[in-house]
């Protein structure tokens, strides 16, 4: 430093490393807890299975409820709505998958009437989402 008050030494760039940690950290965190916030938004008591196992590819996520209201990706929908973007997606990929949960109060026909809907659609690979039993 000179007696002019001219400082040369100053510094030229950021290290920007320990910031880019931080976010994909936070990214992280954020792509974990999504999945739980998403299912914590719809209560829905699923039924157990022995046997139950993890789907693996879904495109589409539909949620019946006890009431009878039909979830679609998260997103309530109405009949029209869900055979709709059914559609759009079985035309995008034949092999469009569905994944049906239901809660176990929900009425028998309310799911097999979405079943049918996404069936009327093109869907034609189904999963029904359960519990597995502890």
């Amino acid at each position: 430093m000179t007696a002019d008050g001219d400082d040369d030494d100053l510094i030229s760039g950021i290290n920007v490393t320990p910031l880019v940690d931080v976010v994909l950290v936070l990214l992280v965190i954020f792509m974990v807890t999504a999945t739980y916030i998403v299912r914590a938004a719809i209560e829905v008591d699923l039924p157990r299975a022995a046997h139950g196992g993890e789907a693996v590819g879904t495109l589409l996520s539909v949620v019946v409820t006890r009431q009878g209201e039909v979830y679609l990706d998260g997103a309530p929908v109405d009949e029209a709505e869900l055979v709709r973007r059914a559609r759009e997606a079985v035309a995008r990929d034949r092999d469009t998958r569905v994944v049906v949960a239901a809660d176990r109060a929900a009425l028998h026909g309310a799911v097999v009437r979405a079943i049918d809907l996404l069936k009327g659609a093109g869907a034609t690979r189904f999963a029904l989402h359960v519990e597995k039993e502890r």
